[in-house]
């Protein structure tokens, strides 16, 4: 991805605004793929997907980010992974979210209680971070997936 739709970049994430209107289809096994032994219908392809309609709900709130660190290894997140972010879904308990505290973007999961929030890292090097009502903070989108390179 190239930087001029980069419009944000900091230590934990780069974030990149979405390019909307653009359809790309691309064929897919409706068998699905076996991680077990070899399936005997690999070799029919009849359906295409636009990877678009399927990673992005609201184009208009959705906006990638490229992870930098590794304190979500544990739930799968990668320093140099992309992230699709929604920004128009709601916060709650266990979801993955990019926050904003105090002045920095970072990528943990939320545990909401009544009197602070709880930013979970996923790896056992990093601390939970408990937000109160002192720090600038604000959850700014829900991860919804997480594109790797293999």
């Amino acid at each position: 991805m190239t930087n001029k739709y980069q419009f944000l970049r900091n230590e934990s994430i780069s974030i990149f605004s979405l390019e909307i209107g653009s359809e790309l289809f691309l064929p897919v096994l409706s068998a699905g793929i076996s991680a077990g032994f070899p399936s005997p219908a690999m070799d029919f392809m009849d359906v295409s997907i636009d990877l678009n309609q399927l990673m992005i709900k609201h184009p208009s709130a959705t906006f990638f980010g490229r992870v930098q660190g590794s304190s979500m290894l544990d739930a799968g997140i990668s320093d140099g992974d992309l992230l699709v972010i929604d920004r128009s879904l709601s916060p709650s308990n266990n979801k993955i979210a990019v926050c904003f505290i105090d002045g920095e973007f970072t990528i943990k999961r939320i545990q909401k209680e009544v009197d602070c929030c709880w930013l979970l890292p996923a790896n056992e090097k990093y601390k939970p971070i408990k937000v109160t009502n002192e720090n600038d903070f604000l959850v700014w989108g829900i991860v919804t997936h997480v594109i790797k390179k293999v």
